[in-house]
């Protein structure tokens, strides 16, 4: 039975959790363009539009938040042609004129705005026909999960970890969230319980490879009974010696990712290849073996099918193409 609170205690920790005055004024005083910024949770989306509110406060010359109340809608194009100028990429344009309509769209909700200038900037065309992200063959695949050793702890470690990007297709933010506990039966099958962008929830069903290698894995790192606990740890840490952590995503991509695929020759072949590379290979070859669209855009946590659909490339196989029937 659970042990009731006495009166008093109640009151003395809600006095305790209570606001000062100076404080309760103090985010009474808040700009809106901070509380904007604030409520963006995801860590990569926070960094990708901070880097892009910079850039156009350096251009504007904007020195504190309030001023971004007197923005026009001809500040906006003259940014977008100043970076048409510094030839950037169109999708880095569209995201960077997202990123401040993102904003005014919050300020318009608080009426500290009263219309958001973003609106009719004319934006790059999007190329709806396929993502920009490569994907790995079949061979190249199997080269960079057969890379790491299968002797020592890391090694193992890492042949988990590359299993679980490319046969699951998950962020490197959500494979490094993973708890031991976030495996778990339902219905008699072994499924990933994967925590995704906007505090969404979704669960996968592990392939049998990987249930193989994690077992390995967790049994050789011996932490397979501490399910609250990150489930892919470091093996060794240099500066706090603390190996009962997270990994961070940087460190997926450094020292996983990138490192296994420079070993086998990917990173070189490859123009672009990083962590998301892998979510693209197992997206690419899913649809490839005729999965089910939606689907794969809920196994994928998109929140729009048109994004699943730019992984779709089975209209463009190269050995479909017209190149292969010429003959003479």
């Amino acid at each position: 039975m659970k042990k009731q609170r006495s009166p008093a205690r109640t009151l003395a920790l809600r006095e305790q959790r209570a606001l000062t005055a100076k404080e309760f004024l103090d985010l009474a005083d808040v700009p809106p363009e901070i509380e904007w910024f604030a409520n963006i949770t995801n860590r990569q989306t926070r960094r990708a539009y901070q880097n892009d509110l910079r850039d156009f406060m350096r251009f504007a010359g904007i020195k504190s938040p309030e001023e971004f109340r007197v923005v026009t809608r001809a500040h906006l194009i003259a940014w977008r042609k100043d970076l048409e100028a510094r030839e950037c990429e169109g999708s880095t344009i569209r995201r960077k004129l997202s990123a401040v309509s993102s904003l005014f769209e919050y300020l318009c909700e608080r009426n500290a705005v009263v219309h958001n200038p973003v609106k009719g900037v004319k934006r790059p065309k999007a190329n709806n026909n396929e993502g920009l992200t490569p994907a790995l063959s079949d061979e190249q695949a199997r080269l960079l999960l057969n890379a790491p050793s299968d002797e020592t702890l890391k090694g193992k470690r890492d042949r988990a970890i590359l299993a679980t990007l490319l046969y699951h297709g998950l962020r490197r933010e959500e494979l490094s969230t993973l708890r031991v506990r976030d495996l778990h039966q339902r219905q008699g099958v072994l499924h990933f319980r994967v925590h995704g962008k906007g505090g969404k929830t979704r669960y996968i069903p592990v392939s049998l490879m990987t249930q193989r290698l994690i077992t390995e894995y967790l049994d050789k790192a011996g932490h397979k009974d501490d399910l609250g606990g990150a489930l892919f740890r470091p093996v060794k840490n240099n500066v706090t010696k603390t190996l009962e952590k997270h990994l961070h995503p940087d460190s997926i991509y450094q020292e996983i990712v990138r490192h296994y695929g420079e070993k086998v020759g990917i990173a070189t072949d490859v123009h672009g290849f990083c962590v998301h590379a892998l979510r693209a290979t197992a997206a690419t070859n899913a649809l490839s073996h005729n999965a089910d669209i939606a689907k794969v855009q809920e196994w994928l946590g998109h929140a729009n099918i048109s994004t699943t659909r730019l992984y779709d490339r089975r209209q463009s196989r190269p050995e479909e193409s017209p190149t292969f029937k010429v003959e003479y």
